[in-house]
């Protein structure tokens, strides 16, 4: 038996919300959403995704009729839950490269309302080559504005028929860098001040700030996974229980979308950046502090690393005393968020290597964990000892080997050439460690600016880096935690 066999009598709600990406994350956040508010409020809407690129899983949607399940696991009250799902919210995909028609009726469609993305970090792009005429336009904003210029047109300006725009692409301000470029556009195509004054007044781009682990497809269960559910499901999706959706935006829309209603974890706020700042500075700073320490330590995974009783004590307390300090929410929702980081750490189910979080290491630690270190210094007017060994961290997992072992370091080849030149120069004798850590912390293009202004940075610094070398910094780690 089929996923969508076991609910083929069930009618689809009426489509209202228009979706650009059809991949893991949409469908274990966003559709898993829309299909809680339809079960729990009547909400009473469907989604119709659009592949945004030529290649991709719109087929797939279709062949299933739109139905999948989601796999959720995670750690709540201290014990660990998994629960499956399936997802009826979908009710079909376009795929606008072979069937350009279907896409640009949705514009004809006057139910529409809302129009989620998730189109990756490099989709929010502007194209010069794009045209009006293009079928389609290859850019997401370039779709974006074609399909808006249809509506404006068949729907005469009204403007009550805007749209709301939720994009989920993890970018700064994205709503904002979305309608810039959708203007960017008008311009070029020269479609005429009274449409753009339309885009500007009927439709809201929100800026948001999405949160949930979704490792994807289960491919290495995903046989076991069919046998228990007693269905075939090639489009089975993972994700963590956790999950957090902020949405910045006028307060009508959270009417409109009544996802507090049903316990659902979104967060309508006028402005976003302390949520994004808490989840930066915790959650992604956490993961870039630990992963060079944990690996140079042997430790292979997140889990393994909250679970050292070392490593463990020392990510606590360097969230609780050196990067809560620096946040401005309430210190309640600091710590409850902290505890829920740490849940979600230890989630049993999945099995984030760090090795994979390695990557791009350097640009990390500069927005995660940097900003920490100089508010931290700013307020307290000491440096902060904890986030200090990650920044020896980071020198010495850059020397590439550890022990007669090789590190998994991933990162711009530059940046891993300069790092190997200086540790050749240690290693041979040509220069000494304060050296190395003094042409490291001058690396403004890498940490925005010169750090050797800071005083007994470098000796803090470098004493840290000698503990690593010496193979006892475990044994210091727990001393100070």
């Amino acid at each position: 038996m089929r996923v969508q066999d076991k609910y083929n009598h069930c009618a689809k709600a009426p489509e209202k919300i228009i979706q650009f990406g059809e991949g893991n994350f949409l469908r274990a956040f966003v559709d898993w959403m829309i299909h809680t508010m339809n079960k729990k409020l009547d909400f009473n809407a469907s989604v119709v995704m659009v592949q945004p690129i030529e290649t991709g899983m719109a087929d797939m949607i279709n062949n299933q009729e739109g139905y999948y399940t989601l796999l959720s696991s995670g750690i709540e009250n201290g014990e660990a839950h998994a629960q499956s799902e399936v997802i009826q919210s979908v009710s079909r995909a376009i795929n606008p490269y072979s069937d350009p028609n279907s896409f640009i009726a949705l514009a004809h469609n006057p139910d529409f309302r809302f129009v989620i993305s998730n189109t990756t970090e490099a989709g929010i792009a502007f194209d010069s080559t794009d045209t009006l005429n293009m079928t389609p336009p290859k850019s997401f904003p370039a779709k974006v504005t074609r399909l808006l210029h249809e509506r404006f047109t068949i729907f005469h300006g009204d403007t009550t028929k805007g749209f709301i725009f939720l994009p989920c692409e993890l970018i700064d301000r994205n709503g904002d860098q979305l309608r810039n470029l959708v203007m960017r556009y008008a311009r070029l195509w020269q479609l005429g001040e009274t449409f753009e004054m339309w885009v500007k007044e009927a439709n809201h781009f929100c800026n948001t700030l999405v949160d949930r682990i979704v490792p994807g497809f289960p491919r290495d269960r995903h046989q076991e996974l069919q046998n228990t559910l007693g269905y075939e499901d090639n489009l089975m999706v993972e994700a963590e229980l956790f999950h957090l959706w902020v949405i910045e935006g006028p307060d009508f829309i959270q009417k409109e979308l009544p996802a507090r209603q049903c316990g659902l974890n979104v967060v309508f706020t006028n402005n976003m950046e302390p949520y994004r700042t808490r989840k930066v500075r915790i959650l992604n700073g956490l993961h870039t502090l630990m992963t060079p320490l944990a690996l140079l330590a042997g430790i292979e995974t997140v889990q393994e690393a909250v679970e050292h009783p070392v490593m463990g004590e020392f990510i606590r307390c360097t969230t609780e005393g050196e990067i809560i300090p620096t946040l401005d929410l309430p210190l309640k929702e600091l710590q409850a968020f902290s505890s829920a980081v740490m849940d979600r750490f230890l989630n049993p189910f999945i099995h984030h290597r760090l090795s994979s979080i390695a990557l791009n290491t350097v640009s990390k630690f500069k927005t995660r964990v940097l900003p920490s270190i100089e508010i931290f210094l700013e307020r307290k007017q000491q440096l902060p000892a904890n986030l200090l060994w990650g920044w020896a961290g980071l020198i010495a997992f850059y020397k590439g080997t550890y022990n007669n072992q090789s590190l998994p370091v991933n990162d711009n080849p530059d940046i891993i050439n300069t790092f190997s030149v200086l540790w050749q120069k240690v290693d041979g004798g040509q220069m000494n460690l304060p050296e190395l850590v003094h042409h490291v912390l001058e690396k403004s293009d890498w940490w925005g600016k010169d750090f050797n202004m800071i005083a007994g940075l470098n000796e803090e610094i470098t004493v840290r880096i000698k503990a690593i070398g010496a193979g006892n910094f475990m044994d210091q780690l727990k001393k100070q935690s």
